[in-house]
């Protein structure tokens, strides 16, 4: 009788709470989608294949110094150092010319690709992602993090001493040395790595054939009258240590149209506007793109915000690299930059999710993907105040 008293009562309340909870107002928890699987379990660039396409892949600390100086934009910095690591996506641009720089032969003139799509889509992430695989693959890097930053925000000029009607622009020459050092350390110290020629600085600063390279580099950074020369200099070296076969070269240029808009803000004592064509930095980055040497890769991206914001029309390369700009890099490999993929977008906010960088609530990723139209950037942005 008890026993049975004791069930009735039991089953009573149950059925009560369950009523007052089934009308409550309060806000019931909300279960997070299952995580799929958006992190790689390859974190070696050199074995990225479209298997990893859509994943993150993590560049552990110690290999991150490549970027000291540049090569990640300010916004992703930020990000990573919020979420304390930095991790790249894997995405198929940066897959396709990794395997072409596998297959192609370097004993035939330098192939060029052009990598190329809207505002935010992520390209320079993709170069990021393609200069951690030369890194590894043990390249000589000669990466140029943002062009834009020499032609519209340069921090000094002066008039060039041997070039007539040049402009140098030595305090940012000197910083692009230090960062062309600081990404070759490991490969400098080779006792292949020789000067060709007789540079003749002054009456009293030579540096003689048969030096070091480095010291080529260190006369830059140290004497800041000749940095700019050093870098013009230093291009020539290059390219005949990769003709040599002394060494694997991979240059890559974000924002490589700035040297061909004429509208710089680099001006003379006058104000006069200096065309691209006659600042000295530019004839050494020209003189590397070219395809007249080999051993040898070039991968240059091309965007709308190299140049003036009343400019931004098209993101298609013969509109960016202009008619000069065309001619020099025919023929190039174009490379698309789409917007993330479904898969893409999917991956990227799991990986937010993750870092408890968003708080999931239902219908969340649709609601992003339209407001972001898909756009890394844009979704980057959105997410950041959620």
């Amino acid at each position: 009788m008890i026993k049975s008293f004791a069930s009735e009562y039991i089953f009573r309340r149950a059925y009560s709470v369950l009523q007052c909870t089934r009308f409550s107002t309060a806000s019931q928890p909300i279960t997070e989608p299952k995580l799929q699987s958006f992190r790689s379990e390859e974190n070696d660039p050199l074995k990225h294949t479209l298997d990893h396409v859509g994943q993150f892949y993590r560049i552990p600390e110690e290999e991150k110094n490549i970027f000291l100086y540049g090569g990640l934009p300010k916004s992703f910095e930020i990000q990573a150092k919020t979420f304390n690591e930095t991790c790249l996506m894997i995405r198929r641009p940066s897959v396709d010319v990794i395997n072409c720089l596998k297959l192609i032969d370097y004993t035939k003139p330098t192939v060029r690709f052009v990598i190329f799509g809207k505002k935010g889509s992520g390209k320079s992430l993709c170069l990021a992602h393609i200069l951690h695989y030369a890194h590894k693959a043990r390249y000589l890097i000669v990466h140029v993090p943002w062009v834009g930053n020499w032609m519209r925000r340069c921090k000094e000029i002066s008039s060039s001493e041997t070039r007539e009607g040049y402009i140098d622009l030595n305090i940012d020459a000197a910083a692009w040395l230090v960062h062309f050092k600081s990404q070759n350390e490991h490969l400098l110290n080779n006792p292949e790595f020789q000067i060709s020629q007789d540079y003749v600085w002054s009456k009293r600063e030579t540096t003689p054939k048969g030096s070091p390279l480095s010291e080529l580099v260190d006369h830059g950074v140290n004497r800041l009258k000749y940095a700019s020369e050093c870098v013009v200099g230093l291009a020539e070296e290059i390219k005949h240590l990769s003709r040599s076969g002394h060494c694997k070269t991979l240059v890559a240029i974000d924002g490589f149209n700035a040297f061909f808009y004429p509208h710089t803000r680099v001006f003379k004592e006058k104000k006069e506007v200096v065309p691209p064509n006659k600042v000295t930095l530019t004839e050494a980055f020209l003189s590397l793109t070219k395809f007249d040497w080999n051993n040898a890769a070039i991968v240059t991206t091309v965007d709308e915000i190299a140049i003036a914001e009343q400019d931004h029309k098209s993101h298609l390369p013969r509109y960016l690299l202009r008619k000069e700009g065309f001619e020099h890099m025919d023929p190039f490999i174009p490379i698309f930059v789409d917007n993330y993929s479904p898969k893409e977008f999917t991956s990227c906010m799991d990986y937010y999710r993750e870092r408890k960088w968003v708080r999931y609530y239902p219908q969340q990723n649709e609601e992003l993907a339209l407001l972001s139209v898909n756009n890394p950037y844009n979704l980057m942005h959105l997410c950041a105040s959620l």
